[in-house]
C-alpha cells in the first residue's frame, strides 16, 4: 500500500481503489483503526463500492501501518488535520465519508470542519458516550486508549501525566459523540445513514442520540445479521447514489 509522507514525520499508509467519486473509509478499532479491521465487520465495503467508487481507506495515526509524534496536545483534531492530508495530497475536493466505530466520531468531524466538502456521512455503530457517572461507559474507552498507548510508550518520551492528558483530549469531555457538540448536531446539514449500534462500546442511545438531533438522517436497526446484510448494503448504496448524482 502507498505511504504519505507529512511534515512533522507523519506517514499515513492508506488505498485508494476504483474510480468516481471519492468515498473515505475510517475504520472501526479505537485508537487501532486501521484498513484491516474492515476484514472482520459484517461486510467490507471497500470491496462493495470499489466498482463504482474511488474508495480511499487509511490507518489512523500510529494504527496499522501509519505513524507519528505523540503529543499531549493530541486530540480529535489531529486526526482530523491527518485525514483532510490525505484527502488533499490526493486531490479530492468533495466526498463521502463512511466511518465504523470511532469513525462515526470522525466522520462527524470532518462533516463540521469542511460541510461543502462532505456529500454524505454514514455511521455504523458509533462510538459514544452513555450514562453518567459510575455508570456511565466513559471508563471503557479510557481502558481502550491505556491499553493502546501501552505499546507506544517506550518509543515517545512522554510523562503518563502528558499521555493522560491526550486521553482526555479524546474522552474525558462529556460530548455524547465526544468531538462534536449538540448545537452542531442540531445544525448539521449533511444527509447522514446511522446503522445503530447495541453494544457497550457502541451503545444505542448514542445512535438514536444523531437520530435525534440530526436534521438529515435516514435509520437502520438491524444491518449485522446474515439475513440483514443484503438489504444493508443495498441502502447504503442507495443513499451514496443519492447522494452523488448517481
Amino acid at each position: 500500500m502507498p505511504i504519505l509522507e507529512l511534515p512533522g514525520g507523519v506517514s499515513l499508509n492508506y488505498s485508494d481503489t476504483g474510480t468516481g467519486m471519492p468515498v473515505l473509509l475510517i475504520a472501526p478499532g479505537g485508537m487501532r483503526s486501521a484498513i484491516e479491521f474492515w476484514q472482520r465487520t459484517p461486510w467490507n465495503p471497500i470491496e462493495q463500492l470499489s466498482p463504482h467508487y474511488r474508495v480511499i481507506a487509511m490507518d489512523q495515526r500510529n494504527a496499522g501501518a501509519s505513524s507519528g509524534p505523540v503529543s499531549e496536545m493530541d486530540g480529535w483534531q489531529t486526526y482530523l488535520g491527518d485525514q483532510l492530508a490525505l484527502l488533499d495530497a490526493l486531490g479530492v475536493k468533495q466526498f463521502h465519508v463512511i466511518g465504523m466505530c470511532i469513525g462515526g466520531p470522525y466522520a462527524l468531524g470532518l462533516a463540521q470542519a469542511e460541510p461543502a466538502r462532505v456529500a454524505s456521512a454514514v455511521l455504523m455503530q458509533s462510538i459514544g458516550l452513555e450514562g453518567s457517572g459510575q455508570g456511565s461507559n466513559q471508563a471503557l474507552f479510557k481502558e481502550m486508549f491505556d491499553g493502546w498507548a501501552s505499546e507506544l510508550k517506550s518509543q515517545h518520551d512522554l510523562s503518563d501525566a502528558q499521555w493522560q492528558r491526550f486521553r482526555d483530549n479524546m474522552f474525558g469531555g462529556d460530548d455524547v459523540l465526544f468531538n462534536v457538540d449538540d448545537a452542531f448536531m442540531r445544525s448539521c446539514d449533511t444527509p447522514l445513514l446511522v446503522f445503530e449500534g447495541n453494544d457497550a462500546y457502541h451503545p444505542r442511545d448514542a445512535s438514536l442520540h444523531i437520530r435525534t438531533l440530526a436534521r438529515r438522517v435516514r435509520y437502520i436497526e438491524e444491518w449485522k445479521e446474515a439475513d440483514k446484510v443484503p438489504a444493508a448494503k443495498s441502502a447504503l448504496e442507495t443513499f451514496l447514489a443519492a447522494n452523488s448524482g448517481q
